[in-house]
């Protein structure tokens, strides 16, 4: 039985003997294929004698055979190595990362060295961390980007409150379904005569004389299904003469709001038909903004839009049919509007905005349908190309699996997807046949039926092995 050093954290087998034995040589082998991508065999000077890969993606290994390990790796990694072969034990032991310079960007390698007991030669056992680097970076951008959005929604939220305490007239919101003031203005506190804050979780019918208590029940009710109900003229309870209550609904998170407007008479309340603080917000929007009828013709759109359609004016847009800005013609928005048609309303659908000098930009749109004698479509529609350019690109251009394919549907004609889909299927007939070869190009090129000639051109094409590189023999 294995017995633990008080400075060794590892719990072995109870028997190890009895394990192991009748272990062959190809058994062992096949452990330390498990324990990592690749291995290194290093002579007593350092050099790499001879090397092993578990796939064809990580053939670049035997551009190293033959030369000193140290000079394989970038110059502050070399410390490292010399630490792992300096022959203390505890060295040796540890895993440890490094980087190895290559025309594609440093690759990080985290190596194991074992040292037989009775052999030369040390075995150096290597799992290629890229894909792990890959996710730590898309972490770390969608990180910062969920920052950026999380600042820019406190700031909305900040611009938001300062302009509703300081409008002029009395407002309120409140909750449809039981009528439960959620927030109100400071003009408002002031009409009724209490203290800021103090009218929040109060039913609204404590604002208003008992004997109008039906009238306005009657109105909120209207006015939650209907915008363009009548307001409703009423008597508040701390103060003489009557007010006019309008409301406009609105949804948040599943629930339906009303936003109260009070015209004492005293300020200027702004009309639904006429809002100017709406038509404002609209209109400097980071975000593009469309209204169009039910032929897709625009008849709103702010300049947010007129930026992203890189044309000269909103003007120019007026009357042009949106089929030719979004998406494929005829298609992206016949979706929407089918799904329109049965939910009212979509969120962060997939599509490109179209500029006017043949460009594209991948978005998101959000769209509402409002129902009236002939609808009238709303489209909210955010660039998502920023946040796919802060994301770090996958290794290589092309596709690797079915469903990055698929994905492109949409945004490329289907002669190019075919195109695309070939060289996916050539790409990995060739791994395969390389890893089967263990990356013998004259045996691989005869298992595919080509050429060694033909191999080497369709390598070069799909950037796979090391061109300059010699085969190395069976």
């Amino acid at each position: 039985m294995n017995i633990l050093k008080p400075a060794d954290h590892r719990i072995p087998f109870g028997d190890a003997d009895a394990i192991f034995d009748g272990f062959s040589k190809d058994d062992v082998i096949e452990l330390a294929y498990a324990s990592g991508d690749f291995m290194l065999a290093i002579d007593e000077s350092g050099n790499i004698v001879d090397a092993a890969v578990n796939a064809a993606d990580h053939s670049f290994v035997y551009q190293w055979v033959g030369h000193k390990w140290s000079d394989t790796v970038a110059i502050d990694s070399v410390p490292k190595i010399e630490q792992m072969l300096g022959g203390a034990h505890d060295a040796a032991l540890e895993w440890r990362q490094v980087n190895h310079p290559h025309e594609d960007g440093d690759i990080p390698v985290r190596y194991k060295v074992i040292r037989p007991a009775n052999n030369g030669f040390a075995l150096a056992i290597g799992r290629d961390l890229r894909t792990v680097a890959m996710l730590q970076q898309r972490l770390l951008k969608t990180q910062q980007s969920m920052e950026r959005d999380y600042l820019n929604l406190r700031q909305t939220e900040t611009r938001y409150r300062l302009l509703f305490d300081n409008i002029s007239y009395p407002v309120l919101i409140i909750e449809a379904d039981n009528r439960l003031i959620q927030q109100a203005n400071r003009a408002c506190h002031a009409l009724m005569g209490c203290a800021p804050g103090s009218l929040d979780k109060k039913d609204v019918l404590a604002l208003v004389d008992e004997a109008d208590y039906a009238s306005l029940i009657a109105y909120l009710g209207a006015a939650s299904v209907n915008s363009a109900a009548e307001p409703v003229t009423t008597r508040l309870t701390e103060r003489t003469g009557t007010v006019k209550i309008s409301a406009s609904p609105f949804r948040q998170s599943g629930k339906q709001y009303l936003l109260l407007n009070i015209d004492d008479g005293t300020h200027d309340v702004p009309s639904k038909t006429s809002d100017q603080y709406v038509l404002d917000a609209v209109e400097q929007m980071p975000d593009a903004f469309v209204l169009t009828d039910d032929k897709q013709d625009i008849i709103v759109a702010n300049k947010a839009f007129a930026e992203l359609v890189q044309t000269g004016s909103v003007e120019q847009l007026l009357g042009q049919s949106l089929n030719r800005f979004i998406g494929r013609p005829e298609v992206d928005l016949g979706l929407l509007r089918k799904q329109l048609k049965d939910h009212q309303n979509v969120r962060n659908f997939s599509s490109v905005v179209n500029d006017l000098s043949g460009g594209s930009e991948p978005v998101e749109i959000s769209a509402i349908m409002i129902e009236r004698d002939h609808p009238i479509y709303g489209y909210s529609i955010r660039s998502v190309g920023r946040r796919e350019r802060d994301l770090p690109q996958a290794i290589g251009d092309r596709p690797r699996s079915v469903d990055q394919l698929t994905e492109l549907v949409g945004r490329k004609p289907l002669k190019e997807i075919v195109r695309e889909s070939t060289d996916l299927i050539e790409r990995m007939c060739i791994e395969a046949a390389l890893a089967h070869t263990s990356d013998n190009r004259a045996s691989a090129a005869e298992i595919l039926g080509l050429s060694r000639q033909s191999l080497y051109s369709k390598l070069h094409r799909h950037g796979l092995g090391n061109l300059t590189g010699k085969d190395r023999p069976n």
